[in-house]
């Protein structure tokens, strides 16, 4: 056994020693007063009660899958595959599920402390909202690292070959829970977000986070289950398939001549990933702020954190490289790749934070209607895509020029590298969302509801930002996992010639639009039934407008509940099962050119819709901070329509898409050894 692979199993319970670090200090931070207490059990008891139903749902699709596996490695069948990659799968599920479900209890309990704190300072505020954040972060890295060291102790001794074949079903596990995760989570959300939007600030006139509300519990329910268990999940596949993809590339040979020892391709991507959480532990303890009530400094607060991270990292990786006695050009892969992350971070800013111009516009837009909203905004989110898919294509070419197909990889793993500490000011989002509402549904004073609401205009930017780092980190990730298919099939090129690969290329792109049209679809179906339970609760609770009765939460949170796990299985297994059958159809050639369609489409069909959904959010926040007429006015009833346009957008389909195209490869690399030799039923 290679010794050194304890360095990463360290590092990640050293992760986990900090996440510990970080709970112990949120939980002792003061929980409010009785209302803010009460508040924050509904929250945290609704999301519970919908992720044990949904990972109920998961344990029976995880298991199912896992059979299949067992069976098809049978002697009788012979498929290549085998009781170990149901193992792994399973573990893998367990690892992104047990990540997901610490971090989303850690926000639920953070967000009536933030609530609290924000009475005493904004800084007090930022610190639990962020640090509650980072325990999500922290526990992505650390049992991502865990989990594949662990599987490394258990099969190392199996020829590379073998081994090779089992940790791309570790996964495999992480990709199906995070598909249905974030599918589920972002039906519940939006449909929720929606009702609470359409009625509350519509048609009654009140705000979003009103006591009388009937769907503001389930709205703060879902920005937990969606924004902070989703996306999670969602880079937590990222994150285990881009180091899986690059040991792959290194084993079987693309990496000759980069390193003097096969055993080196194994550990380095591991080794990379530890330097990356030990720098995302140092940028996290460096984020605080003053007191001004300015976007410009609370952005500064979080970017000295992330900027200081990724500059550590990078000074970590040389030092790695060299101590190796690796080609300097895996240290340049390495470093394109976490400038191109943070490049992309910076790119999404800008389009979507009301700090610069393309959000202002469509505030200014807004004026004129709810048609001249929409219109900029998805021409925003259209225009959005040249940088993040300019800066993928530049990181692509630097990296195959300094280390090959192996540097392509190990780019994904340099964008990822900080992890940490950038899943912790997206996760930090919702935890100031949860509070601002808290806020006003506690009836604090205006002093207090203006903190939060910065901290939470910093939320929706963040967030944004996130989900821009997700979507390049997704494009890399999916790369490399197709170029890890592609060489263990023999695919070499893509034959222009070849009718499977056309016809393959095209189902590909046609692929994430089908899914995009269910998953709104979904959420559209979903959030009628909310407006009509909103609608029935004013119409039929005497005094409920007057604020003299209680609305009925928990109808809201359960027609949610209900409605996200029956819809969230359609595009789930629809994102199993078609690689699986334009494998068998078309053979390994047609499969290959089926993930480099749905690859290209996919990334720019999340781009657009990520970031029209976040420039529309942050268009009706500008014009909340009093701009343009302020809310009540016009423009803000338009803008409100705009972003219950761009909400299923940003929130379900947009990230979602993320994870259909990196789970596809994953199970084209998982099934790879069933498809050597195979042309497929038509050829």
């Amino acid at each position: 056994m290679d010794y050194a692979w304890f360095i990463p199993f360290c590092v990640g319970i050293v992760a986990l020693l900090f996440a510990g670090f970080l709970i112990r200090y949120v939980l002792a931070q003061n929980e409010g007063s009785d209302k803010i207490r009460e508040i924050s059990k509904a929250i945290q008891e609704g999301a519970i009660a919908f992720i044990g139903r949904e990972y109920k749902a998961l344990t029976v699709v995880m298991v199912i899958i896992a059979i299949i596996l067992a069976i098809l490695g049978k002697p009788v069948i012979n498929a290549g595959l085998g009781w170990e990659l149901a193992v792994a799968l399973l573990f893998g599920a367990f690892c992104s599920a047990s990540a997901g479900f610490l971090g989303l209890t850690m926000a639920t309990r953070s967000n009536g402390r933030t609530a609290h704190a924000a009475q005493k300072s904004l800084n007090d505020g930022l610190r639990i909202a962020f640090r509650g954040g980072a325990i999500m972060g922290m526990c992505v890295v650390g049992i991502g690292v865990i989990g594949l060291s662990i599987l490394y102790f258990v099969f190392h001794g199996y020829p590379a070959a073998r081994f090779l074949q089992i940790i791309p079903a570790y996964g495999f596990g992480a990709s199906g829970v995070a598909i249905f995760a974030r599918v589920g989570g972002g039906i519940f959300t939006k449909a929720a977000d929606t009702g609470a939007d359409l009625v509350g600030k519509v048609e009654k006139g009140i705000p979003e986070d009103d006591p009388r509300n009937a769907a503001a519990i389930a709205d703060f329910v879902g920005d937990n289950v969606g924004d902070v268990c989703g996306m999670g999940a969602d880079l937590f596949e990222s994150y285990v398939d881009s180091i899986i993809a690059t040991i792959t590339l290194g084993v079987i040979g693309v990496s000759v001549g980069l390193m003097a020892k096969e055993s080196t391709a194994w550990l380095l991507p591991m080794l990379v990933a530890a330097i990356g959480i030990i720098a995302s532990i140092i940028g996290c303890l460096l984020v605080r702020v003053g007191e001004k009530l300015e976007m410009g400094a609370l952005l500064n607060a979080l970017r000295r954190g992330t900027f200081s991270a990724s500059i550590l990292a990078a000074i970590g990786s040389a030092l790695l490289v060299w101590i190796l006695d690796v080609s300097w050009g895996v240290f340049w892969s390495i470093f394109v790749g976490l400038v191109a992350g943070v490049l992309i971070g910076e790119s999404t800013n800008y389009f979507t934070s009301y700090a610069y111009s393309p959000t202002r516009k469509i505030s200014k837009a807004s004026q004129t209607g709810a048609g001249t909203n929409i219109v900029s905004g998805f021409s925003n989110g259209l225009m959005s895509t040249m940088p993040p898919v300019i800066l993928v294509a530049i990181a692509i070419i630097l990296a195959f020029k300094f280390a090959n197909f192996y540097g392509v990889a190990i780019a994904g793993i340099g964008m990822l590298s900080t992890l940490g500490i950038s899943l912790a000011t997206d996760a930090y989002g919702p935890v100031a969302d949860n509070s601002g509402g808290i806020v006003e549904m506690s009836g604090l004073g205006p002093e207090i509801r203006e903190r939060t609401d910065a901290l939470d205009s910093l939320g929706n930017t963040t967030a944004a930002t996130g989900k821009g780092f997700a979507i390049g980190a997704a494009a890399l990730t999916s790369l490399a996992l197709m170029l890890s298919y592609a060489q263990a099939v023999g695919v070499r090129t893509i034959d222009l010639l070849d009718f499977r690969m056309i016809a393959g290329l095209f189902l590909g792109a046609m692929l994430p639009a089908i899914f995009c049209a269910q998953t709104m679809g979904a959420v559209g179906k979903t959030a009628f039934v909310i407006i009509e339970e909103v609608r029935r609760q004013f119409r039929e609770i005497k005094g409920l407008m007057e604020g003299t009765a209680r609305p009925e939460y928990n109808k809201c949170v359960d027609i949610c509940t209900r409605a996200a796990l029956k819809q969230m299985l359609g595009p789930g297994i629809m994102t199993i099962l078609t690689p699986i059958v334009i494998g068998i159809i078309l053979g390994p050639i047609g499969l290959g050119g089926f993930l480099a369609g749905a690859i290209a489409s996919g990334f720019i069909f999340a781009i657009t819709m990520a970031n029209a959904g976040g420039s529309w959010d942050n268009a009706k926040k500008f014009i909340e901070t009093g701009k343009l007429g302020g809310k009540g006015s016009d423009a803000h009833k338009a803008a409100v329509v705009g972003d219950t346009v761009g909400d299923p957008m940003k929130d379900t389909s947009g990230p979602s898409l993320n994870i259909m195209i990196k789970l596809m490869s994953i199970i084209a690399l998982v099934i790879a050894p069933a498809l050597l030799g195979f042309a497929g039923l038509i050829h």
